[in-house]
């Protein structure tokens, strides 16, 4: 009986671990000390590393961009985004993205990064 409940324990929580909300795509995130583990609702902006850019794993171009996010501005009270580069992106993509995020409207606005490694 004590196995049968101890493997019940273990099957939720595995599952429960497998059902995290990843909105962004696998990329390599630089690294920096100031990083933190905050976890929010927020759209995410995936931009690999060969230019392609993705709203919620779904490929989009950038005149595609604004009009989903003012749309996502009127429906949400406060939305944030977070954009998820990839280190090898040329800044002038990723500078491109964050100004059609401001021109829509949205105020909060993030840059995703990992911790740098002690």
């Amino acid at each position: 009986m004590i196995d049968t409940m101890f493997f019940l324990l273990v099957f939720f929580m595995i599952a429960t671990l497998s059902m995290t909300l990843q909105r962004g795509l696998p990329v390599n995130l630089p690294e920096a000390e100031s990083a933190s583990d905050d976890v929010k609702e927020h759209v995410s902006l995936t931009i690999t590393a060969d230019g392609a850019l993705f709203y919620n794993k779904e490929p989009i171009s950038v005149s595609e961009l604004a009009a989903r996010l003012i749309a996502l501005r009127q429906s949400q009270h406060d939305p944030s985004v977070v954009i998820n580069a990839d280190e090898r992106v040329p800044h002038g993509r990723v500078v491109e993205i964050m100004d059609q995020v401001r021109l829509s409207g949205i105020t909060q606005m993030g840059i995703a990064i990992k911790p740098r490694a002690s």
